[in-house]
Order: C-alpha cells, then sequence, then structure tokens
C-alpha cells in the first residue's frame, strides 16, 4: 500500500527518522506533537495553552495528509502532570466537539523538553481518501 509522509519541517524528522504524520490508504497518523513553533522553541506556558498550541498542530498535520480534526477517531495525550487533565481536556473538548474520538491521558515522567507538559498523537479515517492528495 502506498505511504505518503507528512513533513513539518523540523531537522528531527530526518536525525530521529520519522514522519510529523503518515497516511496509509483512509488511515492518517499523526505522530506525538507538542507546543512548539516552527523554530521547534516550545510555546505557551500553561496546560491549557500548550494543549491549544499542540492541537493546532496536529491539525495542520491533518490538514496537509488530506484530513481534519473531525475524521480524527483516537487520541493519546502524554502529560507530565495528571492533576492537569481538567484543563487538558477542557481544551481536546474544544478541538474535538461532536467528533468526541476515543482518547487515552496518562502520565509520563518527562517529555523531550523539560519545558513541555503534554504530547498529543492520533489517528483519523478519511473515507475514499485518494492517494494523489498531498
Amino acid at each position: 500500500m502506498e505511504r505518503t509522509r507528512i513533513a513539518s519541517g523540523t531537522e528531527w524528522e530526518s536525525r530521529v527518522g520519522y514522519s510529523r504524520a503518515v497516511r496509509v490508504g483512509d488511515r492518517v497518523l499523526v505522530s506525538g506533537t507538542t507546543a512548539t513553533d516552527a523554530d521547534g522553541d516550545v510555546v505557551g506556558g500553561t496546560p491549557a495553552e500548550q494543549t491549544r498550541r499542540a492541537l493546532s498542530n496536529v491539525g495542520r498535520a491533518l490538514e496537509a495528509a488530506g484530513a481534519s480534526l473531525e475524521d480524527v477517531v483516537r487520541t493519546r495525550l502524554y502529560v507530565t502532570d495528571i492533576e492537569d487533565w481538567e484543563a487538558i481536556g477542557e481544551v481536546h473538548g474544544e478541538f474535538f466537539g461532536e467528533a468526541r474520538p476515543a482518547a487515552t491521558m496518562v502520565e509520563v515522567s518527562a517529555l523531550v523538553d523539560p519545558e513541555l507538559c503534554v504530547e498529543v498523537e492520533c489517528e483519523a479515517l478519511v473515507e475514499g481518501l485518494s492517494s494523489d492528495r498531498s
């Protein structure tokens, strides 16, 4: 099956060997995504702000793959302090609305940058997604 890789342009994708998102058939898988800008700098200080930025980044990756937040069927949220679950969850709800994907939130001891407090990955399904979209 044909695989389409979506890149965000950061140096880490080629160095570490991953893609921001991968589209195979009607599936779009978005890698763990954090609250960073185009230069890789952390954006937002609060868990809610970081979640908002991370989900905006996820949305851009989905769009590049021909999908949208409404197509998301599964999210996974990794947080460094589970006490922040409510603030993070509220932003998740704002972004996904009635799509209401299956979701998991787990506490982890750390993320790749100590300033980060949340990382999001997701999976979307798009019926009839053609392989000629980029």
